[in-house]
Formats: structure tokens, sequence, C-alpha cells
């Protein structure tokens, strides 16, 4: 009779855990983004031979995200300009000059959500200000939620997304080149971001 009891009371305890996962999982939670696993990818026109890909790195930047109700979900973030990397040290020089990013001037760029619109259960659009070359212009980003969960080896917990976006570089005031270098830009971005705990909450790093 007593193995039995003791049988029960550890299969309750053992779901009465996994319930509490779920719920902490569902909860909003606060994210900084992991900036080894989070890369944007670009492409834009070479003077109609082809579409050259480039890459840029999120320099730091946190978000909230609420899986029961993203609109209260949120995103800020810094995009380091300088370490641009188009596969050739001369051109991302020559893409970091005056004439086209000013890097020096201009050394990050900075994206802030105004809102967070829910399409279906992984797919949404995020709403923001994009500040680019020193200029400040609204910007849509359809998104896809890919995962929230422990790493494998149960390390963090991670939330993961993909989205897409397009811009003109030339509402920017990024107008160099015009006869080689296309205007519209196609964005590709791969986040992670990890969740932030408190001392109550710690996970292991």
């Amino acid at each position: 009779m007593r193995l039995r009891q003791l049988a029960k009371l550890l299969l309750m305890s053992c779901f009465g855990y996994v319930s509490m996962q779920q719920a902490a999982f569902a909860a909003a939670s606060d994210y900084r983004y992991d900036p080894v696993h989070s890369q944007i990818v670009f492409s834009i026109d070479h003077d109609g031979f082809s579409r050259p890909l480039g890459r840029l790195h999120v320099a730091q930047g946190r978000l909230r995200f609420d899986p029961d109700d993203w609109s209260k979900s949120g995103t800020e973030l810094d995009i380091d300009m300088r370490g641009i990397d188009l596969g050739d040290a001369a051109w991302n020089d020559a893409a970091c000059k005056p004439s086209l990013l000013d890097c020096k001037t201009y050394p990050t760029a900075h994206f802030i959500s105004t809102s967070v619109e829910r399409k279906d259960d992984t797919h949404g659009v995020l709403h923001g200000t994009l500040t680019l070359h020193g200029v400040s212009q609204p910007i849509d980003i359809p998104f896809r939620v890919n995962r929230i969960g422990k790493t494998i080896y149960g390390m963090h917990t991670v939330a993961g997304f993909s989205a897409t976006a397009m811009l003109d570089r030339t509402a920017f005031g990024i107008n160099g080149f015009p006869n080689a270098v296309g205007h519209s830009v196609a964005i590709w971005l791969e986040l992670e971001g990890i969740r932030e705990t408190s001392n109550n909450d710690k996970e292991h790093s």
C-alpha cells in the first residue's frame, strides 16, 4: 500500500513539474539576443549582374515575448554596421565609406518595435522604426516563431525567430553609386534570444 501511495505521489509531482514548466514558457519572458546565433543576411543588386550577399551582426538588444498575447511583446536592438562582411576586406571598406554607409559617423543601426501583429500560431508582423545612416523610417518585418524551449543540454531557455524585410536604401539617404548598386535591399534575419532570469529562477550558464 505504501508503495502505491509513493508511486502516486511521485507521479503527481512529475505532472506538477511539467505543468510548472509549461506555465513558465507560456508567460511573458525577457530575452537578450545571442550575438553568436543571431545574424542578418542581406542582398543587393550589382549592376544587373548578380545579387551578392552580405552579413551583419546584432551588437546588442533585448526582446520580450508573450506567447499568449503577442500585443505585449516587443524588441529593441542595435546592428553593428562596422562589422559588415561582404566576403572581401576592400569591399567591406568601400561599403563603409561616406558615399555609402558612412560607418565612422553611423557605427550602428537601431531598430525599435512599436507593435506586434499576430497572424496565426507561428507567424506575425513586427511593426517598428529603423534608424539607419542617421535617418529613421517605419518598417514592417514579417516573422516566424521557430521554437521556445530549453537547449539540448538544458543550459538556457531560448526563443528562436526567422524574419524577412525589404527596404529602399535611398529612403535612408544612402545614395552612392546609383547606377551600379541597386536601391532595393532584401534582408533575412535569424535571431535567438536567451531568457534572462532572476536570482530566484537562475539557469546554469
